[in-house]
């Protein structure tokens, strides 16, 4: 009885932790995370990746100043792209092929704060 207790306590400790790390979608369709400050959503769009950037609130964060970039993998291929301030708040970049269902993407990213970090996606 006391180990089922004990196994009880530790899935509502590790429950809590784990929900902050799931991705949901965001208005955009594409998954989003938490890092650095900012909230940013993953776009794929055949060859180009798009990084939407928002406050908490929702509204959008201008992206002039930022650095970032993405590397993704795709069984044993690998692409690095430098992402770049496009519109009022988007990053985007390009690589040689159509991002394929199933890639993880790693991005890294740097606010004009100066606040870093990065984020996994599964696309």
């Amino acid at each position: 009885m006391m180990i089922k207790a004990v196994l009880i306590a530790l899935v509502m400790m590790v429950s809590p932790a784990l929900a902050q790390h799931a991705h949901h979608k965001g208005p955009n369709g594409g998954p989003m995370e938490d890092v650095a400050g900012v909230h940013v959503e993953l776009v794929t769009a055949g060859s180009d990746i798009i990084v939407y950037v928002t406050d908490e609130a929702g509204k959008p964060v201008p992206t002039s100043g930022f650095s970032a970039s993405a590397l993704i993998t795709a069984g044993t291929q690998k692409d690095t792209v430098k992402l770049e301030p496009l519109g009022s708040n988007q990053l985007k970049g390009g690589i040689k092929a159509a991002v394929a269902p199933g890639s993880n993407v790693v991005l890294m990213i740097k606010t004009t704060a100066g606040k870093s970090g990065q984020a996994k996606f599964k696309i």
